[in-house]
Order: structure tokens, then sequence, then C-alpha cells
């Protein structure tokens, strides 16, 4: 009975879907607080020089892209607070991994990378075997994020603090780089890297508006990709839309409606006769 429900491509799209927003929630909140949004487009960009080296050395897909993943998110933990900004370790080492995997596949005679099949995914393929892969890359990273949590959060808060309490902070941002490295590598293939990046910053930054907790805020946001996936897939089955854009425009729209619904909010507090005075407020 498993099988045969299994069977069905919309169920597949929407586990696989759901499993990456689950694995991608907690990543994706430690993404927003460090400030560091730009490193799943740079690692996804990155990827395809993974995708490059698989087709050169006739290899699988998923260890080419994994291993330049974890290779770039090494390289970014080593050489950052070393002279150069973040931003700018991300921009140099995203746009030249792209490049040289153009370059890379130039070499190839007679193959062409069909770069937005890699952009936006093809969440409807999913296969059995790339949602167990999917799932077996998401227990992975959620398995790591629950032993280190308490560690990370305090490294992301407060890097002296983290230091006094005996926590590395560079030992820290190399874990979480490693498991954003490895989320983008077993879900790039079917649901894009554009798809990916969206799960990981959206539904973060619109659960931000109204969470107080950082447990709080990492279960919003993975309640919040879930409905994003699910209900893109229902939006984009219902209008004959492409599906990883209209999740991605979905997600979108849930945090303009977040951030209305906020701006409203706060409105509605200035105005009120008991408020007390905002420039009292600490923001």
């Amino acid at each position: 009975m498993l099988d045969n429900v299994m069977d069905d491509f919309m169920v597949r799209a929407a586990l696989a879907g759901i499993a990456v927003a689950l694995a991608a929630a907690p990543l994706g909140c430690f993404v927003v607080w460090r400030r560091m949004a730009y490193f799943g487009d740079a690692t996804a960009h990155a990827a395809i020089l993974g995708v490059a080296l698989s087709l050169l050395m006739s290899t699988s897909m998923l260890a080419g892209v994994l291993i330049v993943s974890l290779i770039m998110a090494t390289l970014v933990t080593l050489l950052s607070g070393r002279g150069y900004a973040m931003d700018t370790l991300l921009g140099v080492m995203a746009h030249s991994a792209l490049a040289f995997g153009l370059v890379a596949v130039s070499f190839l005679p007679g193959v062409r990378i069909d770069l937005m099949a890699y952009l936006f995914g093809d969440i409807l393929a999913v296969s059995k075997t790339d949602l167990a892969i999917i799932a077996t890359g998401g227990l992975l990273v959620l398995g790591l994020l629950r032993w280190r949590w308490s560690a990370l959060l305090t490294a992301t808060l407060n890097e002296d603090l983290a230091r006094a309490s005996g926590i590395n902070p560079r030992r820290e941002q190399l874990v979480l780089t490693l498991s954003l490295a490895v989320v983008v590598a077993v879900a790039l293939k079917v649901v894009g890297a554009l798809l990916i990046t969206a799960l990981l910053i959206i539904p973060a930054a619109t659960a931000r508006r109204f969470c107080h907790t950082p447990e709080l805020m990492a279960v919003a946001a993975a309640i919040i990709g879930g409905i994003s996936t699910t209900g893109g897939l229902q939006a984009a089955y219902w209008l004959d839309t492409p599906t990883g854009p209209t999740i991605v425009c979905l997600a979108a729209s849930l945090f303009a409606l977040s951030s209305v619904s906020a701006q409203l909010s706060r409105l509605a507090s200035r105005t009120a006769p008991d408020a007390p005075d905002p420039r009292k407020r600490v923001e």
C-alpha cells in the first residue's frame, strides 16, 4: 500500500520539498542571524563546478557536487577573518567556481549543461532514490544541528562569550557551513539552486518578525517552508505554472504579508491610547 502511495509523483514532490524545508529551516535561521544570506547562492553556484567535474570524470553527480560544496565551505571558513570580508570571499569563490565549471564543460564534446534545470530543478521528477538521498542528508544535518545547537547559538550571539565558555567560534562556523553544503548537494539536482536558497532564507526571514526565541523561530521557519512547498505545488498544478518558481513566489508572498502585518501591528500599538511612548521602546 505504501508503494502505491509513493508512486504518486505529487506525493514524492511534496515529501522532498518538506524534507528540504525541514533541514533548511534551522540553517536558514543561523544564516539570517549571521548575515550570511549570500552563502546559499554561493554554494549553489559552486555546485555547478561539481556537476562539470562529475561529467568530466564520469562519476556520481551527487559525489561531485558534495565534494566541491564541502571544499568551498571549508575554504570560506579558513579564509574568513584573515583580511577578507565574508561577502567578498563568497563573491570571488562563487563566481570563480561557476566560471571554471562552465569552462570545464566546454571541453566535453557534445555536452551542454541546462542551467535552468539546475537553477529551478524538477521537483516533480523526484524518484524514490532521490527522496531517500534528500531524507538521509536532511536527517544527518538535523542531527548535527541538534548536537551543536547550543554551541552554535552562543558563537552566533557573542564570539567573546563563546570563547569564555570554551567554545571555538571558528569550529562552529565550519559545522554550519558544512551543513549548508550537504543540504545544497543532496537537493540541487531535484529542487534547484534557487529553490534551495529560497527555502533557506525566506521562511527564516518571515518567522523572525513573530518569534521571540531561537527555537520558536526555527520551528516557525520549518512550518512556513512546508506551507510554501505544498501550497506552491498545488498552485502550480491548478494554474499550470512552473513548480519551482511558484513555490518561491508563495514563500515571497508570505514574507510580504508578514512584513505588512508587522507594520500594521506596530502602527496600531503606537496609536493606542495607553500605548507606551515609542521613543522609549527598545527595538
